[in-house]
Parts: structure tokens; sequence; C-alpha cells
């Protein structure tokens, strides 16, 4: 096995513990694949936003050594829009080049930075407006889970950092492991929709059903065509209501989840099998291997045959 991947973990004052933990518990589960390190900026002893203190083994200089490094989210009362010397000295020991992602309020530690300045990026929905009018140069996004913009990645609040490490995963080493990955720490693979599934809205009526049946039942004919009515039908409802229910649920509207759907069906089968491009195409529901060439290089920048060859090697067939 190559070398593993060194991931650094910055330990900032105020660190939320759950939060802290994702990355070993994630990437520690890739069956070696990563190397976990843990450090502070200074002190050995790191407070956090709980009653409990902890202890880390490593100062700010091993993050000269990192491949990526994660910034957990720390308590929002030590939220700024300046960083302190010596979290700037820490930062500045970061190689170019090197991947930086950041959890929930992470973010505003690399945007005081500068890093996001004319980047998209997000940060815990709750944080939006204080966010954009620190930082009014960063692309700002607070509807989606995570966003990946190459070197960078910024996560939403939380249980999002589960998500964009599994995004490393798979983006790393493809749909198969992170997949294992996401068993092992018995969560879901790939969450629908982003935040806007978890931003405070009024209370549903009682009684009132939901779009989560239509969705499952989607998923089970993925090969099949899917209209909006087809949908709004299962769900028991009229086509306006639907739309506008699945947007509040799910974050995006019904077409694009279906498509989202559809490319992630297709990226498992290029990874996992020596299909023809067109053959995928059908079984996924997309008319013809054109319309999922259009639509994965709209989704990842690459084509079937560059993607497959990425996760596959190179010998395999790129029919």
């Amino acid at each position: 096995m190559s070398v593993p991947h060194r991931v650094v973990v910055l330990a900032l004052p105020g660190v939320y513990p759950f939060e802290l933990g994702i990355p070993n518990r994630v990437l520690g589960a890739a069956e070696g694949r990563y190397e976990l390190v843990t450090c502070g900026v200074g002190d050995t002893q790191v407070p956090t936003n709980t009653d409990f203190g902890i202890t880390v083994e490593h100062g700010p200089e091993v993050l000269a050594g990192a491949d990526t490094v994660v910034i957990p989210p720390f308590d929002m009362d030590r939220l700024s829009r300046d960083l302190s010397p010596e979290l700037s000295a820490a930062l500045d020991t970061i190689r170019s080049g090197t991947r930086v992602v950041s959890i929930c309020t992470g973010a505003f530690v690399l945007a005081a930075a500068g890093w996001l300045d004319g980047r998209p990026a997000t940060t815990h929905w709750s944080l939006t407006e204080v966010f954009r009018s620190w930082f009014p140069k960063v692309d700002l996004d607070p509807d989606v889970l995570f966003v990946d913009d190459g070197d960078l990645l910024t996560s939403a609040g939380a249980a999002s950092g589960v998500d964009v490490c599994l995004h490393l995963v798979r983006s790393d080493h493809g749909s198969e492991l992170a997949n294992r990955v996401a068993r092992i720490c018995v969560v879901p693979p790939w969450r629908d929709g982003g935040q806007a599934q978890y931003i405070e809205q009024p209370v549903p009526q009682e009684g009132r059903e939901g779009t989560a049946a239509a969705r499952a039942w989607a998923m089970e004919r993925l090969s099949e065509p899917i209209t909006l009515n087809d949908l709004a039908e299962h769900a028991h409802m009229s086509l306006r209501t639907f739309i506008r229910r699945f947007n509040d649920e799910v974050g995006v509207s019904p077409g694009r989840w279906l498509i989202q759907q559809r490319v992630l069906r297709a990226r498992h089968l290029l990874e996992s099998t020596d299909l023809p491009v067109d053959e995928i195409a059908g079984q996924v529901g997309f008319a013809t291997g054109t319309s999922l060439r259009q639509h994965l290089r709209a989704a990842i920048g690459v084509s079937p045959i560059t993607y497959r060859r990425t996760f596959r090697g190179a010998a395999v067939s790129v029919s």
C-alpha cells in the first residue's frame, strides 16, 4: 500500500468535541488510506465548548507536513473577522496546494485568512448574516451541505462534517470505499438535498404527508422515465403542492434531485462495472450516453471515460 495521505486536524480553543472527532472516525475507517494527526496552535491543553478540555500531542509545526488540513468548528462566542497572530502564523506554515477543509464555523478561519475571497463556500445556515457582513467577498451558499472548490472545501454545521469527509474518501478512492466507510460509521453514504431541509420552518400541520415515499419510489425506478406528475401522484399531492413541499424538505427541485440520483448511480456503475457508457445511461434513466456525459461533466467536470480511468485504472474498458 502507498504512503497514507496525511491529514492534520487543527483543534482551536472552544472546539466542538463531536466535530473534532469526525475526521478521525470517518477517514480513520478508510482501510489505512489516511494518517490522522491532531494539533493545536499553542498549549497542549485545548479548552472545548463543553465542561471538559482535551490534550493534543502536537503543535502547529505538524501543519507543514499535511496533505490535508481540517479545521473543525469552535464556540461561536470566539468568532472573529480577524485572525490572532498565533493562528495566522500557524496557517502560514501550510504548504501551497495543501487541501484545506472546514466544518461549520471553521469557514470563518479560512475567510479571515482571505483564502475564500472570490470563491464559493458555505457554513452553518444560522451564521449566514454575520458571515456575509464580515466577509462580503466570499460567494456564500448557505443552502448546501458542503462546497468542494478544489483545494478548499467548506461544510455546513455539525453532521455535515461527516458528509464532507465521506466526500473526501469518495473523491480520493471511489464510492466503493466510501460506501464501506459509511456502513462502518452507520451513516448514509450520501444525504439528499442541502441545509435548506434543516433551516427553521413552521411545524407542518398534523397528519401532513411528506415527499419521502415518492423519493423512495423513484429510487427504485431510476431506469424508467419519471415525470413530475408521476412523483406528485405517488405522493397524493397536486403538482404545485408537491414541488413546493419537495423544495422545502430536500432543498432542491424534484427535477434536479432526480438528475443527482441518476448521476450518483452512474458513478457507482462506472466504478464497479465494465458496462459501456450507453448501457449505463439506460440503466440510470438517461435517454442517451450523450445525456449522461453532459450531466456527469456538469456535476464533476469530467467525462465518463476519465472518471472510470481515475477510479478503476487505465486498463479497464472505456466503451
